[in-house]
């Protein structure tokens, strides 16, 4: 079987008016800063397009430093403003009045990820704009359990006749800074603004210039939702510009980034001048690792489905697979006849199941990734082919034969390109694991629940998912070690991003 690109020139239509009206004509989106669209100062504009075709979708605004400080200083000013007088009750409320603005105008959401980014409909429409308004449901709960504790101290020098009381509380960092990558724009976007605003921070987003769409519709519905305005601020533009400004502001007390291990260093350097916090959740190279009892009837499109879903273009797809020689011709031939099933297409068209990656430049950068390893030894068993009329379609792709200096063997590939080696001893197997500058996530397939168990504590990664990959939810914490980054989005530990502790000592 071969996969076989759907399109033949004609963009399918979309159904929903506002994304009907954005490609009606080509628009100039503008900054979001203090609850109103305004123009950048320099009047500098980038364009985003469409990546199956080509086809320009708008101009977006190209942020600097001075569109920076105005978003900075709108957040700071609505951080000692209305939103500091909300009640938890309140905060939680605008949350949830978040959740269902996005669940009501769900279908346009989907349509502006699947232009902007290239995902396959199903994608956005099941699995990554639900989760973006489960996001806010969430910490609409959290940001009503924001408790500190009293303290019983030891302290024996208070005056005669007095007591000492202790307490401590939390109060919001204050502006965040969130930039996030544009690989799954909406929900990543949600994995940082809905635990900020729970804390009652204040916030000032950059999302990646080549999708932004999505985040400034988002910004409108809360906006609509009831949050003040300068609370969510929205700059675009490129990374020299605008995001250099943003991350090196000293008007900024907490930067939270998800992306690439390269810029996260360069975010952590700019942070430096002033000391801002810094979150990160950076590159992965996830291994998967199936012992010879697995059940290959769930281990088999597990695997192709967490290393093909959204073209290979997640921070935690299993890219690299070690299986137990007795059965690895078995998984390798299914998970290439899985991807070579695989209807390739524009993400609007309801057939396609995998569409393109998110540009030329990211799907030639896959395309050297393929063709260093065949020049050094490799053998291609699927895939492997860039194609389309704009060329952004990366056939999926299973390699074998690959030493562990192969950068498609160590670097993060980020598409649908899945190594895959045969291992004959367990702790054989582990060291690879583990042997990478990366540790965000895994997967152990096994029967066994004595081996899972003891594997799943030996491999170095922030999540390790058992008979499953990429299963996400908004109270699972995740986050990586090592060159992954630290810090955790999701789940209540997200909530320490955003807060600062504070200790009160009485004397009564």
């Amino acid at each position: 079987m071969s996969q076989i690109v759907v399109n033949d020139g004609a963009t399918p239509s979309p159904q929903t008016e506002n994304v009907k009206a954005l490609l009606s004509c080509v628009q100039d989106k503008q900054l979001y800063i203090n609850g109103a669209y305004q123009a950048p100062a320099k009047s500098g504009y980038l364009e985003t397009t469409d990546p199956s075709t080509g086809k320009l979708l708008a101009r977006i605004a190209n942020a600097t430093a001075e569109d920076v400080d105005a978003a900075v200083d709108a957040a700071r000013a609505a951080l000692k403003g209305a939103w500091a007088a909300y009640t938890p009750l309140e905060r939680s409320a605008v949350l949830n009045r978040i959740a269902d603005l996005i669940e009501a105008n769900m279908d346009e959401l989907c349509e502006l990820e699947v232009l902007d980014q290239g995902k396959p409909y199903y994608v956005a429409r099941w699995a990554e704009i639900p989760a973006t308004a489960n996001q806010f449901r969430f910490f609409a709960g959290q940001a009503l359990s924001l408790d500190g504790n009293t303290v019983n101290t030891s302290i024996n020098y208070q005056p005669e006749g007095k007591q000492v009381h202790a307490w401590t509380e939390r109060q919001p960092v204050g502006v965040v800074a969130a930039v996030t990558p544009w690989n799954s724009p909406l929900i990543l976007t949600a994995m940082k603004l809905a635990p900020a605003l729970a804390a009652g921070c204040t916030i000032v987003h950059k999302p990646a210039e080549l999708t932004s769409l999505s985040a400034l519709r988002l910004a409108e519905l809360i906006t609509e939702a009831g949050v003040p305005a300068g609370v969510l601020n929205v700059v675009t533009g490129d990374g020299a510009n605008c995001g250099a400004a943003l991350t090196g502001h000293k008007g900024v007390d907490k930067i939270a980034f998800t992306g690439s291990t390269a810029t996260g260093r360069a975010i952590v350097d700019a942070s430096k001048k002033h000391l801002t916090r810094v979150t990160l959740e950076l590159g992965g190279k996830s291994p998967a690792l199936v012992l010879p009892d697995a059940d290959l009837e769930l281990a088999i499109p597990g695997i192709a489905n967490g290393i093909f879903f959204n073209g290979g273009q997640v921070c935690v797809a299993n890219s690299r697979t070690y299986i137990h020689r007795s059965i690895f011709d078995k998984v390798v031939e299914g998970i290439a006849q899985y991807g070579a099933g695989m209807q390739l297409g524009h993400g609007l068209d309801q057939a396609t199941q995998m569409g393109p990656v998110v540009s030329v430049e990211q799907a030639k950068k896959i395309e050297q990734f393929i063709e260093q390893a065949k020049a050094s030894g490799a053998k291609v068993i699927t895939g492997g082919v860039r194609t389309g009329e704009n060329g952004t379609y990366i056939t999926p792709t299973v390699i074998t034969n690959t030493t562990p200096d192969m950068p498609i063997h160590c670097e993060e590939v980020f598409g649908p390109v899945l190594v895959a080696e045969p291992y004959d001893d367990i702790e054989e197997a582990l060291v690879w694991c583990n042997d990478n500058d990366y540790g965000l996530a895994a997967s152990v397939w096994t029967q066994d629940l004595s081996a899972a168990h003891r594997l799943s504590r030996q491999i170095d990664a922030g999540t390790v998912w058992i008979n499953c990959h990429s299963m996400f939810d908004a109270a699972l914490p995740i986050g990586g070690m090592k060159m992954s980054g630290y810090g955790r989005d999701s789940g209540k530990q997200a909530l320490d991003n955003y807060l600062e502790w504070k200790t009160v000592c009485a004397v009564l």
